[in-house]
Parts: structure tokens; sequence; C-alpha cells
């Protein structure tokens, strides 16, 4: 069954942003539609000028990506939100977004419906998994049906996690997620849209 995917992501460098990508990749290869979603900056152009290069590539995703939405989130079959790890735990870009889903909260919109996480760290064993494992409780108290990896595709056992995609940048200069770390995030993508599809069937059935 088609599906509508959201994937709403905070990235800084661009590492989530390939993240992102990707499983809206795998998502459309599931016959998904996809939108992409990136939240936005909460300090001011004085802050973000004290980190080379956060202003520019904030205003090159801003202008690639809109804002993401309650709407959004009402449209979706199925969310995937994406964070850098921010001292184990999600950026505040991205908790404000979902920490402004009151209302779709309070009146059921998002009940099973499927969701999923994803991160990228700045160093190995830097918080890839407590980060994906800090967004689950939030996507419980929505309601969402919690997809998480597992083991099923191919390249599971050397990138990613059980838990989400990941990826890591750590070296002198930014690393990019790797090949591996993409064709993970596009299984993500897939099986969460697959998951979706089905939630979609059964809750039209049950209306």
């Amino acid at each position: 069954m088609t599906c509508n995917i959201l994937v709403a992501f905070y990235s800084r460098s661009g590492s989530v942003e390939s993240l992102a990508q990707a499983i809206g990749e795998g998502a459309e290869s599931a016959g998904a539609k996809v939108r992409l979603r990136r939240a936005r900056e909460l300090v001011g152009e004085d802050v973000m000028a004290l980190a080379p290069g956060w202003s520019e590539a904030a205003a090159r995703m801003n202008a690639a990506y809109e804002a993401p939405t309650a709407t959004d989130a009402e449209w979706a079959d199925g969310i995937l939100v994406g964070s850098p790890t921010r001292f184990g735990g999600a950026s505040s870009e991205l908790r404000a977004w979902l920490e402004g889903l009151g209302a779709v909260w309070f009146q059921n919109k998002l009940v099973d419906k499927a969701g999923g996480a994803f991160t990228s760290t700045s160093t190995t064993h830097g918080g890839a998994e407590t980060t994906v494992l800090s967004l689950y409780p939030t996507l419980a108290h929505l309601g969402l049906v919690i997809v998480p990896n597992g083991y099923g595709a191919p390249l599971s056992r050397v990138a990613g996690t059980p838990y989400g995609s990941s990826s890591v940048s750590a070296g002198p200069e930014r690393r990019a997620p790797t090949e591996q770390d993409l064709e993970i995030a596009r299984a993500q993508g897939r099986r969460l849209a697959e998951v979706a599809g089905a939630l979609r069937a059964l809750r039209e059935a049950r209306s």
C-alpha cells in the first residue's frame, strides 16, 4: 500500500542530512511518498558565527528544505526523526519541533503510525545508540509504533545500530557517511515504509 513518510531532521554540517536523504530514497523504493524537513536553529547568527561553516550550511539547507510542522506529522503514515548527538542525546533543535506536537498528541492524531530515529556522532562511541534511544520515549508518547533496524539488512553487522542508522564524522576534516552507512539508512527507510503501509491498512480497516 502506498504510504506517506516524513523524515524530520536537524543537521549542522550535513552528515544527518545525508542519512536523511538516503532514508528518503529507501522509503521511495518501497513506493512511499516522502517529505524531507529540516528543523531550524534556535540561536542567532552571533552564536552560529563561532562555529566555522555553520551559518553557510544552515543557509544552504534551509533553502533546500522546509521546516517540519504538525501538519507534516498528520500527513505522514510513518515518521523518521534524525539528529546529531549532543552529549549523548538529541539536539534541542529537533526536540523543539517534537515538543511542539502537543496538539496532535492530545488528539491522538499519530497513534498507530510507524516511527524510527537516526543520528550521527562526531566521535567513535560518541553516543549514537543513546541518542536514538533518547528519542524513542517521545515517539512512544505520541503513539507511534517504533520500528528499529534490527539485523535484517545485509550490512547491519558492520554499520548503523540495531536501533537506527548512524554515522561517525570523526577526523581532521568532517567525514561524510560511508556508502555502508547510507545503505543501512536506505534499508531503514524501506523497512519503515513497509511497516507504515501495513499500519495504514490496519487503521483504514478499523474506520
